[in-house]
């Protein structure tokens, strides 16, 4: 099993920033996916960024490229994820999630994630 514990959103105008947690416990080691989704009300939950260990190597979604950045701490098992220059768009619940890579799916798919955080809530207003 693996817990994870989201924090850090919060509300602020469009233009700013925020930075989410993700503190992982438990069997971490299995888990060699990692990634942020949102979801935003009525819609569905998307990815929007993860990383693989075998390869460090991060996905970002075409609405967050080069405004998001994913990072992990492994020595504290914490995995971040700053965002830069918000917009209205962005306003959703942002979640963390840890799975494992498929040779079909790789990291791409939700069905790869079998461990989710709570969610926390990020609204950016114009």
């Amino acid at each position: 099993e693996v817990e994870l514990v989201e924090s850090g959103g919060g509300s602020v105008q469009a233009g700013g920033s925020l930075r989410l947690s993700c503190a992982a416990s438990g069997n971490t080691d299995s888990n060699n996916c990692m990634a942020w989704y949102r979801q935003a009300p009525g819609k569905e939950r998307g990815r929007v960024t993860s990383i693989f260990a075998g390869t460090g190597v991060p996905y970002y979604s075409d609405s967050v490229k080069g405004r998001f950045t994913i990072s992990r701490d492994n020595a504290n098992n914490t995995m971040y994820l700053q965002m830069n220059h918000l917009k209205p768009e962005d306003t959703a619940m942002y979640y963390c999630a840890a799975g494992s890579w498929t040779t079909v799916g790789g990291c791409r798919k939700i069905s790869n994630y079998n461990f989710w955080g709570q969610g926390t809530q990020v609204t950016v207003s114009s």
